[in-house]
């Protein structure tokens, strides 16, 4: 679904947040967003680098 949807529809969604939330709360809203996207990318380098890890671990003990 979010692949289907284009410069036309970033604006309606923009636009409806804009009207629901207000101008005042959208700056914060968006904040939020960023550091919960940026905590949840870097949790994930870190599972993965764990994984690789024991991976290696593994390979080095067989």
């Amino acid at each position: 679904m979010i692949q289907n949807l284009g410069i036309p529809g970033l604006i309606l969604v923009l636009i409806i947040a804009l009207i629901v939330f207000g101008p005042s709360k959208l700056p914060e809203i968006g904040k939020a967003f960023g550091s919960t996207l940026r905590e949840f990318k870097n949790s994930t380098r870190d599972l993965l680098s764990d994984d690789d890890k024991i991976v290696k671990k593994q390979d080095k003990e067989i």
